[in-house]
């Protein structure tokens, strides 16, 4: 692909079914404005929670009806956004979104302190006497375990107001990567040019042609570093949000501070940093074998997604759906049916890429909603198992959806990548099992570590990038983007080891190119997901009686549980750094299989 279509020449099977939220964005404005209206209904409860535990259930039916409709019209408008940015409508849309949460949030503040003053022992007799509050148990059990955390109500309401400004940063550093900057075109080896834009990436860096990875590697880079004083102040800022929200919480750090919303202990994030650093050699083995592979004298960045052989299996949309159905079979009937229905009928995906498409894939939806998937597929390997990836997303959400009430219809990110990863991993077991040509299985390969070193190598490194970065805010002290760069280039360079030429500054600018570090303590639960993928779908390709029944428990289980627990019900335990050292057990057969076959 040479040109990238506009938005218009997409077919609709292959775009989001937005009108099932709303026909239009004039009833997606009329919409918004009876959700900021109905914000007056929940005035009258405040302060008198504590009238009954019938008044308690209205309100909480009340709230939830307001959240449901508020998250029709939040998804509504950051999918608008998501899929093209060029149309300035998505990007008013979802600022208006966010300051309408602002206000629910600030709207709903007084709930949490008034159960505290209600107390656990009164809330337990109410839950008894009314039917309305018998499901949520573990979320009083919950909010009494963060008591110590839960501040007044008037300074509830004030954080809840600073969430819209807070989202400066966020947004000022996503209008500038996503529509502002720009960068030099790409070459092939004999001169032609390539448009390098952030749905492109992946595409330009598996191309065969290494002239055309290492200029669109570079072009992208020195885009960012034209701009990376402004990134640097975009993410120092919002740093110094992760750290003023952890102090007004009373946690001592930000990694504390959001691993205790989902009750982990700090030891589950340095377990893993422990036991990837204790592997940091069997990388250094990988890129040994990669660079023999590719017969190359000198390893080089973008070298590490170049294709291990030029056959490149190529698939229609629909191909890569039933593919994926295939590997998921021993999920049983149900979830495949749904899963197929989701792709080719009901037009979960957004799936082709656009102008103005933004960069990388994600699920996304609110119960009511469908969970919606935004990918930019290429028709080869690696876009099946990006969709295989966000289709273990959206399967998790669905389940959940339906089988829990709105209070536990999320689930914490601790978990969120599980259920992606887990997809992956069936997939792959079903086609290394289905085609033994070796070119297939160097191409699976590709597939294969274009993924593992994404979450098991690029993630533990961004980190390790956070802990440091997030501590010295913590101590108070200055950042600038040259700082934020060293720090990066260092952990990469441990990483990369003897086997990689390092270019400082472009892999030093890596920082500027993961919007996920603007959600702290992130980027380590891709890492531990991928672990308790493997673990869970190890068990269910062994033929584990109860494993698959297991696992669909854990998917419909939502935050009904705290998120150990949800793993431990699947059958895992992310306590210990079992599942991450089964893992890099994974990582080393891949290298052995890599290794065999040059």
């Amino acid at each position: 692909m040479t040109t990238i279509p506009s938005r218009s020449e997409i077919p609709q099977q292959y775009r989001w079914n937005a009108e099932s939220l709303f026909a239009s964005q004039d009833e997606w404005r009329a919409a918004f404005e009876k959700v900021m209206a109905r914000l007056s209904e929940i005035d009258p409860y405040r302060g008198h929670l504590s009238d009954g535990a019938s008044v308690l259930a209205d309100y909480i039916d009340l709230s939830d009806e307001l959240a449901l409709a508020a998250g029709k019209v939040f998804i509504y408008a950051a999918m608008s956004d998501a899929v093209d940015k060029t149309d300035q409508a998505g990007g008013m849309m979802l600022g208006q979104a966010y300051g309408m949460f602002g206000r629910l949030q600030a709207a709903f503040a007084f709930f949490n302190p008034e159960l505290l003053e209600i107390g656990q022992a009164t809330l337990n007799d109410w839950i008894a006497s009314e039917p309305r509050l018998q499901p949520y148990t573990h979320m009083i059990d919950d909010l009494f375990r963060q008591q110590a955390h839960v501040r007044s109500a008037e300074v509830e309401e004030l954080l809840g107001l600073v969430i819209d400004p807070f989202t400066t940063y966020d947004n000022a550093a996503d209008a500038l990567i996503n529509a502002d900057l720009k960068f030099a075109p790409a070459r092939t080896s004999s001169g032609e040019e390539r448009p390098v834009e952030h749905g492109q990436m992946d595409i330009l860096l598996y191309d065969n042609d290494r002239e055309v990875r290492r200029t669109a590697w570079q072009n992208y880079a020195d885009g960012y570093l034209s701009v990376k004083n402004s990134l640097a102040a975009s993410l120092t800022g919002a740093m110094k949000r992760d750290v003023f929200n952890m102090q007004a919480r009373r946690f001592d750090t930000v990694l504390e501070s959001q691993l205790f919303q989902f009750n982990l202990p700090t030891s589950v994030f340095h377990n893993l940093i422990d036991t990837f650093k204790k592997h940091i050699p069997t990388w250094h083995r990988y890129w040994r074998a990669r660079k023999k592979a590719l017969g190359v004298e000198a390893l080089n960045p973008y070298d590490i997604w170049a294709p291990l052989t030029p056959y490149s299996p190529r698939m229609t949309y629909e191909q890569a759906v039933d593919m994926i159905s295939d590997g998921l079979k021993p999920l049983g009937e149900e979830y495949g049916r749904i899963l197929r229905q989701g792709c080719l009928q009901d037009r979960w995906v957004d799936s082709m890429p656009n102008q103005g498409k933004t960069q990388g894939a994600f699920s996304s939806g609110w119960k009511g909603t469908h969970p919606f998937i935004m990918m930019s597929f290429n028709g080869d390997l690696r876009a099946m198992s990006t969709l295989a990836h966000e289709l273990g997303h959206s399967m998790h959400s669905y389940f959940t959806w339906q089988n829990q009430p709105f209070a536990y219809s999320n689930y914490s990110m601790f978990v969120a990548e599980t259920a992606s990863n887990f997809n992956q991993a069936m997939v792959r077991a079903h086609l290394l099992q289905t085609n033994s040509d070796r070119d297939f299985q160097l191409a699976l390969i590709d597939e294969t570590m274009n993924n593992v070193h994404r979450y098991f190598f690029i993630m533990p490194t961004l980190a390790r990038f956070e802990l440091e970065v997030h501590t010295r805010v913590e101590r108070g002290e200055g950042l600038t983007a040259d700082t934020l760069s060293e720090i990066m280039f260092n952990l990469f360079a441990e990483g990369y080891g003897d086997e990689m030429h390092l270019d400082k500054d472009r892999i030093g600018i890596t920082w500027a190119q993961f919007s996920h570090l603007y959600v702290p303590y992130y980027t380590f639960q891709y890492a531990t997901g991928i672990s308790a993928a493997h673990a869970l779908a190890n068990r269910i390709l062994a033929g584990e009686a109860g494993a698959a029944e297991k696992y669909l428990q854990f998917l419909k289980a939502g935050s009904s549980l705290d998120p150990l627990d949800a793993l431990k019900l699947a059958g895992v335990d992310m306590t210990t750094p079992a599942a991450v050292e089964e893992t890099f057990g994974v990582l080393t057969t891949v290298v052995e299989r890599l290794e065999s076959l040059f």
